[in-house]
């Protein structure tokens, strides 16, 4: 039992090993070390709904998303009801204090995900959030590259980027404003963004949505999506070496190491020189420089770019389907050039990302001529998430391998898609 601000708050099993390995951390490690950053970590979710990703068996556990609040939870603990873009409603966790971090710490939330609004005004987003996500085989120094892009665009458009490492491959930007727009203003706002970084740097930045059309490092706009949350600062993620989503000054961004920042070093580098976005709230910028940007992008015939495949179909989104499915690579006149419609296979789906990479290993031995053509970036590893679980999708791009010995697709091994049978369920209701 540990008293947190004249709070009590029960740690379960605090014995329990969640890291294990180089860092043999255990529950109640966690929870402490959370405790020695509480005031940055307070300052990331503070006022914010937060999805719990609960990792009940540790970091090398299968991890579920809960948006609803726990039905047995402190009297204290505030809540609020959040709408969804399917029309569904969830009464989700609100922290106020450090207390409240240990308490979701204790249900197993290794990382912490709010929604980028408050709970006073839950449609009006004040964090325009820009996530750099590296594709397979894209060096850290291309990752640092973009980000310095990102913060040159961003002073042009008069707002201020505040950087952390995403405690993974990439980096995270993420943009104080004022609470003034939409969910949908902002994504475009995003879109803009992205592109334009695309255009200033095109070896090494890419807005693509589909996987298959991308290179380099990935600006993803689709995170500013209702509904949609990253891991904020100090989160931890679950690696074998504790790495932590650590908040940066620019000046750190040219020569950081993202291996530098784990649980077992970012207490002292919080104790020594604080939270380096301490300021972060002190003035909320406009989008209005963005949303220009956006609109002469429209004006030039670029439109809207694809939603996350749960999303409903909006107005003025092109044909929302990958390249290697279309039925046809043709586009309107004005638009894109005409993609080329790329031969994809999927090889494994499992909540196992190892099971999945070693089917993945299975299906090289068993075309190991096709695989010696494929480049880096032809391996397509997904992070798929469903509405309360997540798992590992592989597939291999065969754009280099000649078409005479291209694989055929086959069953996917292993296959195990935790979401097939509710999508299986839906298509029946929907022709029923």
């Amino acid at each position: 039992m540990l008293a947190i601000g004249g709070r009590e708050v029960r740690v379960t099993h605090p014995g329990k090993p969640y890291f294990s390995a180089q860092t043999q951390l255990s529950k109640l490690d966690l929870v402490r070390y959370y405790l020695s950053v509480a005031p940055g970590a307070l300052a990331g979710i503070q006022d914010r709904p937060l999805v719990l990703k609960r990792y009940v068996n540790g970091a090398g556990g299968e991890a579920f998303y809960q948006k609803r609040a726990p039905a047995e939870r402190p009297g204290w603990l505030r809540t609020v009801t959040l709408s969804f873009p399917s029309g569904r409603t969830a009464e989700e966790v609100v922290v106020d204090d450090a207390a409240g971090l240990a308490w979701i710490v204790n249900l197993g939330c290794i990382e912490l995900h709010p929604h980028p609004t408050r709970s006073g005004d839950l449609e009006h987003p004040d964090e325009l959030r820009v996530d750099l996500d590296p594709g397979p085989g894209v060096s850290w120094a291309d990752v640092r590259r973009v980000a310095l892009e990102v913060q040159a665009l961003l002073d042009e458009m008069g707002l201020r980027g505040w950087p952390k490492t995403s405690g993974s491959r990439g980096m995270h930007v993420n943009v104080r404003i004022e609470p003034r727009w939409t969910f949908t203003e902002v994504r475009r706002a995003a879109i803009a963004l992205s592109r334009a970084v695309e255009r200033r740097a095109p070896a090494i930045a890419s807005s693509e949505w589909w996987k298959e059309e991308r290179h380099g490092v990935f600006l993803d706009y689709n995170q500013n999506a209702k509904d949609r949350t990253t891991c904020s600062a100090y989160s931890v993620r679950p690696l074998p070496d504790a790495r932590v989503s650590t908040p940066l000054g620019w000046q750190e961004v040219p020569d950081c190491q993202p291996e530098d920042f784990t649980v077992l070093t970012i207490p002292q580098r919080f104790a020594e020189i604080g939270d380096p976005h301490a300021a972060m709230d002190a003035a909320p910028g406009s989008l209005e420089k963005l949303l220009e940007l956006a609109a002469a992008d429209e004006a030039a015939g670029l439109g809207d770019a694809p939603w996350p495949p749960h999303f409903r179909k909006m107005e003025g989104e092109a044909p929302r389907v990958a390249p290697s499915r279309a039925r046809s690579a043709a586009k309107k006149a004005g638009t894109r050039p005409p993609r080329a419609r790329m031969p994809l296979v999927t090889v494994a789906n499992s909540a196992d990302k190892n099971a999945a990479l070693a089917g993945l290993d299975r299906w090289k031995g068993r075309h190991a001529e096709a695989a010696g053509f494929l480049a880096v970036d032809d391996v397509l590893v997904d992070s798929m998430r469903g509405r309360s679980s997540t798992w590992t999708r592989i597939r291999v791009n065969l754009r280099h391998v000649p078409e005479a010995l291209r694989p055929p697709a086959e069953t996917p091994d292993p296959d195990d898609d935790p979401t097939r049978e509710w999508r299986t369920r839906r298509a029946a209701k929907r022709h029923a």
